[in-house]
């Protein structure tokens, strides 16, 4: 089997999995992954969307999806994502699911009006966002398309071409020799995930984004 066909058939049974449910059974056994997939429109989106964006409302998703908190509970995220890789993050979350790697938060960005460095501040996980990269805003961020994710912003910081430290909070986590829950590892489940469906991580950059990955490597 193809490692494509290996990957729509991995796809196809996690749309099977995902019927609404709560996250633990009532006989106690281990809480299960759930996901729901619906549409999005322009007021939902709010000021993370403006006139003039590569990519309109009716490409993209609202995936809302179980995740384990730093606090050892299951908690129910949302992340905005284009259409064509709606699979791919559901697999990838269903594995960081599966070995308990926690997410702080995952909210959309229109909850932090559109803003980047307050979403980063808060420790947020998000995908769509239609920005100019952090050092260039004239520059059209991966993030514009729907088809990068950001993980646990202050665990997993990003170190533009000035040095600078994006969230500041960051800073402490620059030490990638550290264990710390949320920091994003080589060979842990959520970069194994991300390798498995294509997805590039931004830490091997000159200049690193630890929490960034992205379809197409930018």
């Amino acid at each position: 089997m193809s490692h494509r066909n290996r990957f729509v058939l991995i796809s196809a049974i996690l749309l099977l999995l995902a019927v609404p449910a709560p996250a633990g059974a009532a006989d106690g056994s281990p809480p299960r992954f759930t996901y729901q997939v619906q549409g999005v429109t322009a007021h939902g989106l709010g000021r993370s969307r403006h006139r003039g964006c590569p990519v309109g409302p009716r490409r993209l998703r609202l995936v809302r999806l179980d995740h384990w908190g730093f606090d050892g509970r299951v908690h129910r995220g949302e992340i905005v994502v284009h259409e064509r890789v709606v699979d791919q993050v559901v697999y990838v979350f269903g594995k960081a699911f599966a070995a308990r790697f926690p997410i702080r938060k995952m909210r959309t960005l229109a909850a932090y009006g559109g803003s980047d460095p307050a979403a980063m501040a808060d420790d947020n996980t998000s995908a769509f966002n239609c920005r100019g990269v952090t050092v260039n805003s004239g520059v059209v961020s991966e993030h514009s398309y729907g088809d990068a994710v950001d993980i646990n912003t202050v665990e997993n910081p990003y170190v533009d071409v000035h040095g600078r430290v994006h969230p500041a909070a960051g800073a402490r986590f620059l030490d990638r020799r550290r264990h710390a829950p949320g920091m994003l590892r080589a060979g842990d489940a959520v970069t194994t995930a991300m390798r498995r469906v294509g997805w590039a991580w931004g830490a091997r950059w000159a200049h690193p984004d630890y929490q960034h990955f992205s379809a197409n490597g930018r």
